[in-house]
């Protein structure tokens, strides 16, 4: 049976949510408002943590099942990251296979589409969409360090 989404805790400067297990990601059901598009095992987080610079999703396909259709970005990228399970990948005409620790990047004009091809275990993968070419910098560059000790050194 479908949950609504968990409700996360926020703070002045953070936002969490705790989904569980990937095996329980089928409690969750993502429904499209604009087509008739029901997919269990899938939530999105960009409304839970009110993410403001990317949209993340978490996703489980059951053993042999595809996603039932392709599809395209008006101006996102995509990073799919697949954590469990064995599968293949298409973009254009080009099909490959993915598991864990594989990592695709595909451009917005690229046409996807994603299979489990394992007749036991699930394939699992978080997907993280943001706008294509929006990030020129390296993290390196943007992240500084804070002179203060760590909290919990020290600790057990």
């Amino acid at each position: 049976m479908a949950q609504s989404a968990p409700i996360a805790k926020t703070g002045q400067n953070f936002a969490v949510v705790d989904l569980g297990t990937f095996s329980q990601l089928h409690q969750f059901t993502f429904e499209a408002s604009n087509v008739p598009l029901k997919l269990e095992g899938k939530i999105f987080l960009k409304q839970l943590l009110d993410l403001t610079s990317a949209e993340i999703s978490v996703n489980i396909l059951l053993p042999s099942q595809s996603l039932p259709f392709y599809h395209k970005h008006r101006l996102n990228e995509e990073i799919y990251i697949f954590i469990r399970g064995q599968g293949e990948f298409q973009v254009d005409k080009h099909v490959f296979p993915v598991s864990e620790g594989t990592v695709v990047r595909v451009d917005p004009q690229g046409e996807r589409c994603i299979r489990s091809t394992s007749d036991v275990e699930e394939l699992c993968w978080i997907v993280i969409q943001s706008r294509a070419g929006s990030y020129p910098d390296q993290t390196i560059q943007d992240g500084y360090a804070v002179q203060k000790r760590v909290s919990w050194v020290g600790k057990h």
